[in-house]
Order: structure tokens, then sequence, then C-alpha cells
């Protein structure tokens, strides 16, 4: 299902490491839910703050260990002060690079939608976009975020152990689905079928 994707995101997605999986995964819903009761500012602050108040705490408590067992081990975080921080600049232009193309492939395609090349695939668009007033009626941007969030760590574990059922109904499905498009080309005007 993911032959491009990192091995560790899909060690993650797979629940592989439950550990690390359920750190990131509460993690980032705690930060979600948080950002929908308050505002990004606020959230980012107090997790600043609680971060602060753990580094600061854990300072104080070597210093008075250092103080009273009389030692000398220097700064607890000595060797995170010391590692080189800076992105390097081939991965910055890497993906910059990539990202670059991802828009540019964007604007190409909605230029085509928009500009209506192909109007099958432009009426598709506008169905599409009249489904989506109607879930932006009920959802906000960041309900669906946290619902695509829960989806990507659920999703794969429910496909993988069902994905004989999956696989069969979703053949279904697109058969269906493509008979209906094929009725629907055959009796616009100038919509000629796709070849595939």
């Amino acid at each position: 299902m993911f032959s491009s994707a990192d091995p560790r995101v899909v060690e993650l997605l797979y629940w592989r490491d439950l550990q690390r999986t359920g750190v990131v995964f509460g993690a980032g819903l705690f930060l979600l839910l948080s950002l929908s009761m308050c505002s990004i500012i606020s959230v980012l602050s107090y997790v600043a703050l609680a971060l602060l108040s753990v580094t600061v705490s854990f300072r104080i408590y070597k210093g008075i260990l250092q103080a009273v067992q009389k030692s000398e081990d220097g700064h607890p975080f000595k060797m995170y002060l010391d590692k080189d921080t800076a992105l390097p600049a081939e991965m910055v232009h890497k993906y910059s690079d990539s990202t670059l193309v991802h828009i540019n492939t964007v604007i190409k395609e909605l230029r085509r939608l928009f500009l209506v090349e192909d109007l099958v695939d432009s009426l598709k668009f506008a169905v599409l976009m009249w489904i989506l007033t109607y879930v932006g009626a009920l959802f906000n941007g960041l309900t669906l975020i946290i619902l695509g969030f829960i989806g990507a760590f659920s999703c794969p574990v429910i496909y993988e152990k069902h994905q004989a059922q999956i696989d069969h109904y979703y053949g279904l499905v697109n058969k269906q689905f493509k008979d209906v498009v094929g009725k629907i080309q055959a009796k616009i005007p100038g919509a000629k079928p796709k070849t595939e």
C-alpha cells in the first residue's frame, strides 16, 4: 500500500512498535484536540512552557545533585548543546525542489480543470467541489484533519487485517462507478472516453 513511503512512517502507521506509535498518535491527537479548543498561539505557548519547566527543573535538580555529591559532571544537556542542529543545504534543496515539482503539477492540473480542457474531468471536479461544500458545512478544517489523523493510524491496520474483503468490495464499487461514468460519457456530446 505504501510502496514509496519512508519505512519509519510505515512502521508507525502499521503499529509495528506499539510504544513509539502510541506516543506519536497520542501526542498528535492531543495537539489537534488542543488546537480545536484554543488558538495555535496558546497551544504553542503552553507546550513551550511545559517543555521549559521540565528542562529547567531537570537542570536545577542536576545542579543540586552535583553540589551535594561534590561532583563535576557538567551541564546535563551538554551532548545536546554540542550537536549541530543546522539543516544541511542539500536536504533543503532536495525537499524544496520536490515541493516545487508538486506545486507545479497542482497548478497545471487546476488550470486544465478550470479552463475545461476535458469536459468530463471538469464536471467531475465540479461535482467534487459541490460535495465539499456540504462537507464544509458539516465540519471545519481542523475536524477533518483530526479525522484524517485518526484514519491514517487506523485504516492501514484495518486494511491489513481485512484486505481480501476490502479488495472484493472495492472492485465491485469501482466496476459500478466505471459503468456509470461510461453511461454519462456516452450521453454527453463531445465527451470522449479516456483510453486506459
